[in-house]
């Protein structure tokens, strides 16, 4: 008997955004649904429910690797680089985790793989913080990458590059549209679940069928009003909630 089929939801870049994440959930089973989560970091920081989120995430069968927001609310990483909203949200996060969901946390691996996929949030060369935007810092990855596929976040971007006989090419990673996976290597960014920066403030996901062999990005609109009432009340900065209906 052959493996099992499997659907993968593929998020990245939470960042504790629970309408978001519901949002995202309910698309993705109204559109045939999902065996499996594959989180690629940043499950908190920025928004306001960070317990909420990973619960939801360990709700259900997951991957996750760790994200820098991630490493920032458990200790494991300075947030000394951060400009002064993500300083500010990150002390907050910290201070709304229980220990069990910081044990959680600082339990997430860096890279985490699931043939073809490789998963990552920024990029191999750089876990946590390299923002893989470019065709050096997709070639390094790729020069690293032991697998067909690389899944990335941390950019809030969506987006494709393929291999290209050795000279990385981003291409857009087209709406509804279901793309079949080829031989070629991939790098693949499936946009933001929680805080979009591609000027739709819409929260962006994919699904992966390994039945069909293909993957498709959606977006689905979610109750954008209520994240930001929320983080008012938690008294976060305001240019963090601003900026949730601009998509920036």
């Amino acid at each position: 008997m052959g493996a099992a089929p499997l659907r993968a939801l593929i998020l990245s870049d939470i960042h504790a955004n629970l309408e978001a994440f519901r949002a995202v959930i309910d698309d993705a089973n109204n559109r045939g649904g999902f065996d499996v989560l594959w989180c690629l970091g940043d499950l908190v920081g920025y928004g306001p429910d960070p317990v909420a989120c990973l619960k939801l995430v360990q709700s259900h069968s997951f991957l996750a690797v760790a994200g820098n927001h991630d490493h920032a609310a458990v200790g494991k990483m300075s947030v000394e680089s951060f400009n002064y909203a993500a300083k500010a949200a990150a002390h907050w996060t910290t201070s709304q985790l229980p220990e069990d969901e910081v044990e959680f946390l600082s339990g997430l691996p860096l890279v985490a793989n699931n043939d073809p996929f490789t998963m990552v949030h920024g990029s191999l060369r750089d876990p946590l913080e390299e923002y893989l935007l470019d065709a050096d810092s997709a070639e390094a990855s790729l020069k690293l990458l032991t697998s067909r596929f690389l899944l990335v976040g941390h950019s809030h971007l969506p987006f494709i590059c393929l291999e290209n006989k050795g000279t990385p090419q981003f291409v857009e990673f087209t709406e509804d549209a279901v793309l079949s996976l080829t031989e070629e290597r991939w790098i693949i960014n499936p946009g933001c679940v929680g805080q979009p920066r591609d000027r739709d403030p819409r929260s962006s996901y994919a699904i992966y069928d390994d039945q069909a062999t293909t993957i498709e990005r959606h977006r689905v609109a979610y109750d954008l009003e209520s994240t930001q009432d929320k983080m008012r009340e938690a008294q976060l900065p305001e240019y963090l909630i601003e900026r949730l209906k601009l998509g920036i």
